[in-house]
């Protein structure tokens, strides 16, 4: 997660653990695709696979029967990012690039049993989006529904077990991917890490308290004003996760402070809640970092003191320490480990949606100690945007 600071870089472990005795009633495979509604699929589509590397995949519009909007999907590792944009000015799809700009639209989670998944959280509060329902083809069939979560995103439930095709039913494969994909040069982008939504003023534990109650999830960490804070601005997040800990939503909500917060200039720009920011896991960061700049990524940078006495802070690390620095690239340590992690700057026009990159090395908590070098480093964006 991002921003903030601390003198030493040790960090609570769970915060709640679930008992042996509690059963599961929303198991989560995993992240099984995210959708993005977006003004123009096609050029988006060849952003994130030249800038990040990712393979296109498959394709969805006109051409295979579906009339009304276009889809493309693009993958590295175990990511799936769908880039979907409308085909008519009165399509949902535009009145949510209309309000929000490119923007999350569906986080969807990988499950054994759609129906049971939407049951579940239905019976426990949650607003329905789409009943479960089956959509086939000649490589089989998809059970998919969904579910309302904060602003205008969804949590689509997939139970895929029945499917052999490329992704989904009416997506179909690009022919000659390898060749008409040259463009992807890979960066070594392995799956999703976590996702961080961004809420309004007080509205943090009515999320936590959606996630705890109608998804199962458990508070994993949690962080106040005191943890993420600068001379100017303040926020306060909250990490949730599932039972088995494969899928892990941070939800971050303003704090008082003397200026205007990130979270605040997101919900201004965003227009409401949304995700603020995904987190894409890497086994080596420096060989990825380094690709991706040189293929166009713009990152956040920390001063140079940032690394006078990291490993003071840290403990021993296996990194070299100068490419750390030249990167721009910080460490954090708990006690199970380190981590290390980079945030890029906004990859829309408007100052919403960013990415991190992450690589744990036993730890498993979200760089508490670097949130202030990182938050003030956010500042000096928001300033130069004049939003601070």
């Amino acid at each position: 997660m991002v921003r903030g600071s601390g003198k030493g870089a040790i960090m609570q472990t769970l915060t709640e653990s679930p008992t042996e005795t509690q059963k599961d009633f929303l198991p989560l495979n995993g992240t099984d695709y995210v959708e993005f509604y977006v003004g123009n699929a096609k050029q988006a589509a060849y952003f994130y696979r030249s800038a990040f590397g990712m393979r296109l995949a498959a394709y969805r519009g006109p051409e295979t029967g579906t009339r009304d909007r276009a889809s493309w999907m693009v993958e590295q590792g175990k990511i799936r990012l769908v880039l979907t944009t409308a085909l008519t000015p009165e399509h949902a799809v535009a009145e949510h690039v209309r309000l929000h700009g490119d923007g999350v639209r569906d986080i969807a989670l990988w499950v054994d049993d759609a129906e049971s998944a939407y049951r579940e959280t239905t019976r426990r509060g949650a607003k329905g989006v789409r009943e479960p329902e089956t959509v086939r083809d000649e490589h089989g069939e998809v059970r998919i529904s969904a579910i309302a979560i904060y602003g205008d995103t969804i949590h689509s439930f997939v139970e895929r077990r029945n499917y052999r095709g490329v992704f989904l039913p009416g997506f179909v494969p690009i022919e000659h991917a390898e060749q008409a994909d040259s463009v992807a040069r890979p960066v070594g982008l392995k799956y999703i890490d976590h996702m961080v939504g961004n809420v309004g003023w007080g509205a943090m534990n009515t999320w936590v308290d959606f996630y705890r109650d109608v998804m199962g999830f458990r508070l994993y960490q949690h962080f106040d004003d005191k943890d993420i804070s600068t001379e100017y601005s303040a926020l306060m997040s909250k990490v949730m996760s599932n039972g088995n800990d494969r899928v892990k939503f941070p939800i971050n909500e303003p704090a008082e402070g003397k200026r205007r917060s990130q979270i605040e200039e997101y919900l201004d720009f965003y227009h409401g809640p949304g995700v603020q920011h995904i987190a894409l896991a890497t086994d080596n960061i420096i060989d990825t970092v380094t690709r991706l700049r040189d293929q166009g990524i713009e990152f956040l940078r920390v001063p140079s003191t940032y690394y006078d006495d990291l490993t003071a802070r840290t403990g021993p690390i296996e990194e070299p320490l100068d490419r750390l620095q030249e990167l721009g690239i910080l460490v954090d340590r708990d006690d199970e480990g380190y981590m290390l992690q980079i945030f890029t700057k906004p990859v829309e026009d408007r100052p919403t949606l960013f990415y991190e990159v992450i690589q744990r090395k036993g730890s498993r908590s979200f760089g508490k100690g670097n949130f202030k070098a990182l938050f003030e480093a956010l500042e000096r964006e928001q300033a130069r945007r004049g939003n601070l």
